[in-house]
């Protein structure tokens, strides 16, 4: 089983991990099979799964159910399961939801937030909770952003990413997750903190990458993000879909994926 300690190790070692969202039993079977690295139970299940148009719906019930159905089909990738919005709004709320989900068999909670979260990183991380901290475009804040837009596109926005990061790596934090955030930020951050950071639109430099599997599958219906790949579309046959996700574990492994196009190069 994978564990913190190895996504450490990887780090150090300069190999890459996969990780890909994952909400129920069938799907986590086939991430075993294809030995993905991490699976991230991901508030996304709120609109690749109940049909909403954002992740705001999303109750800690709902997570709670879809990372056992996961744990229980799925004994080799470290899982990671996000608090949905409002639920780590204080102390209390994050540590008893947290509680529930790993409970639940969450190995990491996910938060989104900067600074202001290392009062809740502290205590998680004092009571035994990894913490993995989402920066850039933090989807639950969606109606802050005005969109699903590039974050940090200025020095001075970047240099602010930057404090956020140092403020919740130095209050406990064992993984960042960086999304849609310009490449050379995303590998500054990278190479200035010892944790291991997951990005998603965020480059090839990041240790890990992170994908929406109905993305990297093709099941997409609408405009397709940038840094999203379709596997899909390059395999056939009657384990097509275990083989995609097998493509998109070597291609974060030597780094094929993300590509030019994928990625976002903005000069800072």
């Amino acid at each position: 089983m994978i564990s913190l300690t190895d996504l450490r190790k990887f780090k150090s070692e300069g190999r890459k991990f996969s990780c890909l969202t994952c909400y129920d039993a069938s799907f986590a079977k086939a991430l075993q099979q294809a030995e993905i690295d991490t699976i991230l139970v991901g508030d996304s299940l709120g609109m690749t799964i109940q049909g909403h148009d954002s992740t705001l719906p999303v109750s800690v019930e709902d997570m709670v159910y879809h990372t056992r159905a996961v744990a229980r089909s799925n004994s080799y990738a470290l899982i990671m399961t996000d608090l949905p919005f409002m639920s780590y709004a204080t102390l209390d709320d994050a540590l008893q939801h947290s509680r529930q989900v790993m409970q639940a068999g969450a190995h990491v909670v996910k938060i989104e937030g900067g600074a202001w979260l290392v009062d809740t990183v502290q205590a998680l991380t004092r009571n035994g909770v990894p913490v993995c901290v989402h920066l850039g475009l933090t989807p639950q804040s969606v109606h802050v952003f005005g969109g699903y837009k590039l974050q940090a596109r200025t020095r001075h926005a970047a240099d602010q990413l930057l404090a956020d990061c140092q403020a919740v790596v130095e209050a406990g934090a064992a993984l960042l997750l960086l999304e849609c955030v310009p490449a050379a930020l995303a590998k500054e951050v990278t190479e200035r903190f010892g944790v291991p950071v997951i990005g998603i639109g965020a480059g090839v430099d990041t240790d890990g990458q992170v994908l929406v599997i109905q993305d990297m599958l093709g099941l997409t219906f609408g405009k397709v993000a940038r840094f999203v790949r379709n596997f899909m579309q390059e395999q056939s046959g009657e384990h097509a879909i275990v083989d995609a996700i097998k493509a998109y574990h070597a291609a974060v492994l030597d780094q094929t994926f993300p590509a030019q196009e994928h990625t976002f190069q903005v000069e800072l």
